[in-house]
């Protein structure tokens, strides 16, 4: 069965593959919880191999793990696992901000997720847009293996996104202009200050989340 075909209910697995996508992202899948066939199938209302083949789609990007012999569950990101995937994505996305910057290009879809970012209310779930502002820009980046990499810590990072917008660890203004202040200095052509903020912006949110984790430790 291709991803466009669908099981006996007529739920396609693009539809399933979005659908869990938005209750991990939202908590509605906690971290640690296992999915399987069964509870996808039953959710759905669907044929288990359309419910296997949105499972391992999912596995695919990142966004859920699976243990031989054992059922997909939601990674559960612990300290040490922020702490290697923030300085990765950092290196990756300062990298893709100075190649565009050296170009004062700004991609169009970096450019729309920020507007939608920065039109939100307060207390409106921003990671979305969040999420399609940093992958807009190094899908943007004049660079064939940059995307390609960070395409492979995707899933993590919008787990990690989805944490920070959880906690509200971060605020929708504060996110909006370092946003903001990114795009400028592409715009301005200054790759030095385009990466130096791509970088603490994205650290800033480590340090957050870092923190956040150790306190709840301490409770």
């Amino acid at each position: 069965m291709s991803s466009g075909e669908t099981g006996s209910s007529g739920v396609l697995p693009d539809a399933v593959v979005a659908t869990l996508r938005d209750a991990i992202l939202g908590g509605r899948i906690a971290p640690g919880a296992p999915v399987t066939e069964a509870f996808v199938s039953r959710e759905f209302d669907m044929a288990r191999p359309t419910a296997r083949i949105g499972i391992d789609r999912l596995v695919a990007a990142g966004l859920l793990t699976r243990e031989p012999h054992h059922a997909a569950r939601v990674p559960r990101l612990g300290a040490s696992d922020i702490t290697d995937l923030f300085a990765a994505r950092a290196a990756l996305e300062a990298a893709a901000v100075e190649l565009l910057a050296a170009e004062a290009n700004i991609p169009p879809n970096a450019q729309r997720a920020h507007d939608a970012l920065a039109a939100l209310a307060p207390d409106a779930a921003y990671a979305p847009a969040d999420i399609a502002f940093h992958r807009a820009l190094v899908e943007g980046a004049p660079s064939t293996r940059l995307p390609r990499l960070h395409g492979l810590l995707m899933g993590e990072i919008e787990l990690a996104i989805a944490q920070v917008e959880a906690h509200r660890l971060r605020s929708v203004a504060e996110v909006a202009d370092e946003h903001g202040r990114i795009l400028a200095a592409i715009a301005a052509g200054d790759a030095v200050d385009a990466a130096r903020l791509a970088r603490t912006h994205v650290l800033a949110s480590r340090d957050r989340l870092l923190a956040h984790i150790d306190s709840a430790h301490e409770r």
